[in-house]
Formats: structure tokens, sequence, C-alpha cells
């Protein structure tokens, strides 16, 4: 009687532990969609597991009246049902592995044909055990005998089992974290089983096999199923705070449009169900035409095709655009973002209404994703980062979720106890020196919670080192809706701000470009006006400005040599002008203002020892007139006076007047 009531037990167990997984066995699903087949497979098994227990119940109670010659015919057929059953407890347990595991390679469907094989192989000897007996028989007095055929096919089942076990223990070193831990108690489950099954070939009357069943349906659902349904909720949690930011949310069917909605706008906020449709093409191509600006109609329909969105996808991980949508009569924009949702068959898209980040000049924060599923969703939203870290406000325990290895050696572990603390011991070692203060300061608890209280996010810009090279992260810090925990997402935008330096240097250099001129080298008339604008100003606002004065000169006999010479040899003429004058006051700015015509602005040194250059200058000029060659620069030259000057112009005026009279006598002699 014992027997029975161990089988029972376990019975009991397994309907108590379990009686959520059990609905799954029910289900149908797509073959595509893993996760779902998982449980479904881990339901069969648990299926398997209660009817080899209620054989046990039935065989332990009737065993007990095994010389009844009435009950034999029963007391067999249990037998049967009681190695059926068992051979059926394997099978199911190896298409659970598999589709645990999610490989699909050709070691996965050796494993499953070699698991159907031996299930059928065990079917085929239970039938021929009826008129041949080499795995159990029944002696006159009806009592139960083992024979050798059970221990020989039972070890090559120890040995499927031992295969299950190392293909676990193969998955799990290529693992780490959470994850490598399932795996490892999934392999310990598989030899537990193996073991238990053929230790009750040996030992036929005791229920070794019931237990061995039990203690593998223990360990699967407190380090299997708890630590996934654990991993869901924190995904889901950081899923739904995610999920604020956006209007609406789509997943969707790339080849038939089906899809789902899931909102978080307010204008949604009576519904309690996910809205579901069948075209998600075509209907939105009617909600472009009820809804959209009527000037970006044409551009939002040439987006809302299936080949427009794979060709947009193409080498990228999302795509994002927007335009404007008419709310309450007024225009709006909103952005849309999609991307693929990880498994080349659904696309994930997500609308989020910008205006308001617009014209405040806010950054938009995009590319977080959602799926019809929230554990879907916060995975797809955790591409965008390079790491998400999900902390514990009060203790500083914390899960994290890692996308790409930015850390170079340094390794960072999925679970831990003090978030904070491994933060600054780690800081020396990664963050770069001029970054670690601004790191530091940004990562103290109380000033994140006092920070986060008056603001929905918080965000800091730092450097990384890896390799002995520095890469530029962003990291974001915000409050779950509870207010217990902090979400903090971290993201590598290194190409982000150096196309940003490049971009800068680039329009620096196109506005030195501009100021030039091209023929001579020096400033051109644009830049002079800057200068004159900057000057005029700092007078305008009563600045005491520095002492200055302009020198304006005219290069004589251009236009003769233009049609005696020809051009080139007055292009040369201007540049050996320039040359002068520059070589003449070398502190100072040289412009060119017109066909001929040149002004220096003289501050510093040359203004204090102007007069001494205005007559080099001048001695050079009467050289080259005399020796009939070189250039002939007729100057003149003002100074500023703020007690009676009050425009630029009126300095330059003086200065021109004073050019031409030099002008005069330079054609005299």
């Amino acid at each position: 009687m014992y027997y029975a009531a161990v089988a029972f037990l376990a019975f009991t167990v397994n309907i108590i532990l379990n009686w959520n997984s059990f609905k799954n066995a029910w289900k149908k699903t797509d073959a595509r969609d893993t996760k779902k087949l998982s449980l479904i497979r881990y339901g069969h098994f648990l299926l398997a597991a209660n009817c080899f227990f209620l054989t046990e119940i039935c065989w332990g109670i009737i065993y007990d009246h095994h010389d009844v010659p009435e009950l034999f015919p029963i007391v067999y057929s249990i037998t049967v049902f009681y190695f059926l059953f068992m051979l059926l407890t394997m099978l199911t347990w190896a298409r659970y592995i598999v589709a645990y595991l999610n490989k699909g390679n050709f070691r996965s469907k050796i494993l499953t044909i070699g698991a159907w094989i031996m299930f059928l192989l065990g079917i085929g000897s239970l039938m021929l055990n009826r008129f041949y007996h080499f795995i159990f028989s029944y002696n006159e007095a009806h009592e139960y005998i083992p024979e050798k055929g059970s221990l020989a096919t039972f070890i090559f089942v120890l040995a499927f089992y031992a295969i299950l076990s190392m293909h676990m223990l193969i998955a799990a070193y290529k693992t780490k974290g959470s994850q490598k831990i399932r795996y490892m108690a999934v392999a310990y489950t598989s030899m537990a089983l193996g073991i238990f099954m053929f230790l009750q070939i040996l030992t036929s009357f005791l229920p070794l096999y019931v237990i061995g069943l039990l203690i593998a349906i223990c360990i699967v659902h407190s380090y299997v199923e708890a630590g996934e349904k654990k991993e869901k909720e924190i995904q889901d949690h950081i899923t739904s705070i995610m999920a604020e930011d956006y209007e609406a949310i789509y997943y969707f069917d790339i080849e038939t449009g089906e899809y789902i909605e899931f909102s978080r706008s307010q204008k949604y906020s009576f519904l309690d169900v996910t809205y579901i449709g069948k075209d998600f093409y075509k209907e939105s191509l009617d909600n472009i035409e009820k809804t959209v600006h009527p000037d970006d109609k044409e551009y939002a329909r040439s987006l809302f095709n299936k080949e427009a969105m794979i060709k947009n996808l193409e080498g990228k991980r999302s795509f994002s655009y927007k335009y404007r949508l008419m709310v309450d009569g007024y225009p709006r924009y909103f952005l849309f973002t999609y991307r693929g949702a990880g498994d080349d068959k659904h696309i994930i898209l997500y609308e989020k209404d910008i205006d308001d980040e617009l014209m405040a000049e806010k950054k938009i924060h995009e590319n977080q994703e959602k799926s019809i599923t929230f554990s879907r969703i916060a995975e797809s939203l955790a591409t965008n980062y390079d790491a998400i870290y999900y902390v514990d406000a009060v203790d500083s325990s914390y899960v994290s979720f890692e996308a790409n290895d930015i850390f170079g050696q340094l390794q960072v572990s999925q679970l831990g106890k003090e978030f904070f603390e491994e933060c600054y011991s780690n800081i020396p070692k990664i963050i770069h020196e001029q970054d670690r203060n601004r790191v530091v300061e940004f990562l103290d608890r109380d000033k994140m919670i006092t920070a986060l209280d008056n603001h929905r996010s918080s965000s800091i810009e730092y450097r990384l080192l890896v390799d002995g090279s520095s890469q530029y992260l962003r990291m974001i810090a915000r409050r779950s809706s509870d207010r217990s925990h902090f979400i903090i997402c971290v993201e590598n935008i290194d190409d982000e701000v150096r196309r940003e330096k490049q971009r800068l240097k680039e329009l620096k250099t196109e506005k030195e470009l501009a100021r030039r001129d091209e023929l001579t080298g020096i400033k051109n008339k644009y830049a002079y006006k800057e200068l004159e604008e900057s000057i005029q100003g700092n007078m305008d606002h009563g600045l005491d400005y520095l002492p200055y004065a302009l020198i304006v000169c005219d290069a004589n006999d251009l236009k003769k040599i233009n049609d005696t010479l020809g051009h080139v040899a007055g292009d040369e003429y201007l540049k050996a002008a320039a040359k002068l004058l520059c070589y003449t006051f070398v502190h100072s700015p040289v412009f060119r203002i017109g066909g001929d015509e040149f002004a220096v602005f003289l501050r510093g040194d040359d203004y204090y020892i102007r007069e001494e250059l205005m007559e080099k200058l001048r001695n050079q000029v009467l050289e080259n007139q005399k020796a009939g060659n070189g250039v002939v620069l007729a100057s003149g030259m003002s100074e500023y006076n703020p007690k009676t000057d009050t425009v630029v112009s009126d300095v330059f005026e003086r200065a021109d007047k004073a050019m031409y009279e030099n002008k005069r006598k330079l054609k005299g002699q």
C-alpha cells in the first residue's frame, strides 16, 4: 500500500505546483513561436508524469490482491501501462529539452528522432512481450517477475538520458548568468531521471522512478519556471514604464499584415484589452486619409507598405520618420519608429507625439520598443541600449540586461547585490579620468533620487576606456512607476559625437573659406563687413573699444596692366600688392574690399608703430615706382577718435580721403 501512497503524494504535489502548466498542454501554437512551444512540451511531460503516477497508484492498490485470479488481467494491463507511461515520460522530456533550447540544429533533430525510435521500440517490445516474456512475466501465483530484457532495454534508456544531460551541459557551458543555472538544472534533472529509472528496474517493488519524477518536477519548478517568471515580471515592469512614452504600439506580421495594437495613451484609457486587426497596411492607409496633414499624406502613404518597410530596415536596427497628424483640428508632429521583432517575421511600430518636444527644443527619446507581450517588447527595447540595469532603490540589488559588449575585458554579471558600490569600484578602471568625478556624482543614490523627484529622467554623457581608447556613452536614469526601482540605461553614442565634431569642424572650415579672397588668399570684403559690424556693436554699447586705425590702399594702373599685358598679369599684380601689405603689417589683418582696393585694420603693436610702418610702405612704393618694377600702392591712414567718431565709416572715409591725396602725389611724381 505504501507504493500507492508515494505515487499519490507525487500526483498531488505535481497538481499543486503545476496547475497552470497543465493548461498549456492543450494549447496549440505555431512551431515558430518557440517560447510557447517550450511551455506546451513541458505541459506534455507533466501530463505523462501524472499518467505514470496514476498507474503506480492503481498498481500499488491492485497488486496487493494479485492472488485473486479475476484481477490478473487488470494487473497485467496496469503493468503494460506502467512501462508505456515510463517510456512516454522519456519521450516528452526529450521533446521539452529540444524545444527549450530552441536550437533547431542537427543534434536536436537527432535527439528527437532517437527519442521517438526508443519509444516505438518500447511499444513494440511490450507487444511482443505478450508472446515472448523478455521484459516481464508473471508466475503461476500471479507474482511479477522482471526479465533480463527489461534491464537491457533500460540500460539504453539510461544512456539516452545521459546524452540528454551532456547536451544540456554543453548548452550551459556556452551561456552565463541565470540562463546557465537553468540549463544546468535541466541537465541534472535528466541525469536524475535516468538514474532513478535504472534503479527502478533493479528494484521493481520500490517506487524509485516516482521519486525521480517528483524530484525532477520540483527542480524544474524551482530553478526554471520560477526564475523565468521573475525575469518576465521584471521585463514587463520595464516595458510598462517605457510604454508610457508612446501613444500606440503595433506588433504585426510582415507577410499577412495581422496586427495587435497596444496603447497607454489617455485617449485609450477606457479600453482594458488589446485591439487585434487583420490588415495593418490597409487600415494604416485608411487612417492616413482621415488623420494626416494634407501636405504630408503622400509622404506617409509611401512608408506604409510591406516593400517600403522591408527596404527601409535593410542593414538597420530600426527606421524612424515623422509627419503631422491633425489632432482636434490642429497639426501635431508624431514620430514613428519601426524595427524587426527579432524573429524575421514581425515588425514592431510605435508612435509618439513629439510636437511639444520639438517646440521646446528638447531631445527626442526614440528607439524604445514594444511587442504583443511585455517580455518581447522589453527585449526589443533593450537592444536600443548596450545595457539596462533594474536597480532596487532601497538595497541597491540589481538585474542587468546587456545587448552589446562595451566593457572590454571587464566582467559585469547579470545579478548583483550592490549596484552603486560596484559602479564606484569600476569607475577608476573604465572611465576616462576627466569624467570620473562627474560620473561618481551622477551615481550618488541620494542625488539621483532628488533629481528624479523633480524630472522624469536624468542623463550624463561620458567617456569609457576600452583597450586603451575612449568611447562616448550616454547614461539615462529613470524611476519605475512604483518609485521602488531605478531603470538605468547605457548606450554607445561614440559615432554620434564624432560625427557632430566632424560636422562642426567642416562648418568652421566652410566659414573660413567664405571669408577668404579666392585670388590673393587674404580676407575678403565679407570678412571686413563682419569686423566692421563687431567694432560698431561695441561702440554702440558704450564699450571702451581698443585703439585702432584703418589703412585704405589702391593699386595704381591695374586697368592699364589688364589692357596691355592681360588679366593674368593683373592677377599677379594684385597678389603682389596683398603680399606687400601682409609683409609690412605683420600683426594686423589685411582685406581685399574691391577689385583693386585693400584695407588694413591696425591694432596692437602695429598700431603703436603705425607711422613707421606707413613710412616703410610708402618708401617701398616710391622705390618700385622709380625702378618701374613692382607694386605701386596709394595709401591713406586714419585713427579712431573715441570723442568724435560714432561710426566706423567715419574712420574709413578719412583714410580713404588720405589715400586719394597720396594717389595724386604718386601720379605727379
